[in-house]
């Protein structure tokens, strides 16, 4: 794609703006704002990514995955406002995913080791993370608002706080996997993936674009299922005060 034809894509920023001016929305700023930013970011990306491809050097790629690990976990722990130590609880919940994924990528030769392998599918990985990461945070501090009179009746009964906390926490896994789950049983029906749809425009073998986007489909739901088990694991505590009270956040 030129420059040229890519600059055309405006016009569905415009018709955007329009809209949100005929129905009052008040949303031109951010929509302008979002447009610049996500331009830039993505040009920048473009060059450091076709940089790192050409030098292949391995602490550049420890670098760039570091950098999105500590956005990510900055982003999600918006999310957690009120407790303690929550972004780090993040980041090592989304290291811990990355590591394993990653691992088991490599180990079994199902990705070649090279920069243009590892870091869209780390990318990606760690993306899908932070969605889950949030979304377990979001459903938490709402099961705490309304399973407040059940953890704090199990506490008085005498239960320890995991065990106070455990079906709200399961609730929060649970929800927060739901979207990952929906999107893996219709893709393909309702959705072709970005990353299948990339390749295919790029030229790449549909049956070759299908298998990648399996791995990534596969990938996808075991990092959710990771990611959101180990935050609730570390997090847990953090609901209560060191007298074994509901925090209030």
């Amino acid at each position: 794609m030129s420059f040229l034809a890519l600059s055309f894509t405006i016009v569905f920023v415009m018709v955007t703006m329009l809209i949100s001016v005929w129905q009052k929305l008040d949303l031109e700023k951010d929509i302008a704002i979002g447009t610049i930013r996500s331009a830039i970011q993505l040009l920048a990306v473009g060059y450091i990514l076709q940089f790192i491809f050409h030098t292949e050097h391995p602490a550049l790629i420890v670098l760039i995955v570091t950098f999105m690990i500590t956005v990510a976990s900055l982003n999600a722990g918006k999310r957690g406002q009120g407790i303690r130590g929550v972004r780090w609880k993040i980041a090592l919940s989304i290291l811990t995913t990355e590591l394993l994924m990653m691992g088991l990528l490599l180990g079994l030769n199902i990705i070649e080791p090279t920069p243009r392998y590892i870091i869209p599918i780390s990318g990606m990985t760690i993306g899908n993370a932070m969605v889950v990461s949030g979304l377990f945070l979001n459903h938490m501090k709402r099961e705490m608002e309304t399973s407040k009179g059940e953890i704090e009746t199990l506490l008085a009964l005498g239960a320890a706080p995991k065990r106070a906390i455990q079906d709200a926490l399961k609730r929060s896994v649970k929800s927060s996997m739901i979207p990952t789950i929906d999107g893996m049983k219709t893709v393909g029906i309702v959705q072709l993936p970005g990353m299948m749809t990339g390749m295919i425009i790029a030229g790449a073998d549909p049956i070759e674009a299908v298998r990648y986007q399996i791995l990534i489909v596969f990938a996808f739901t075991s990092s959710a299922a990771i990611t959101s088990i180990l935050l609730s694991q570390l997090t847990y505590r953090e609901w209560f005060t060191s007298d074994m009270r509901l925090r209030e956040l």
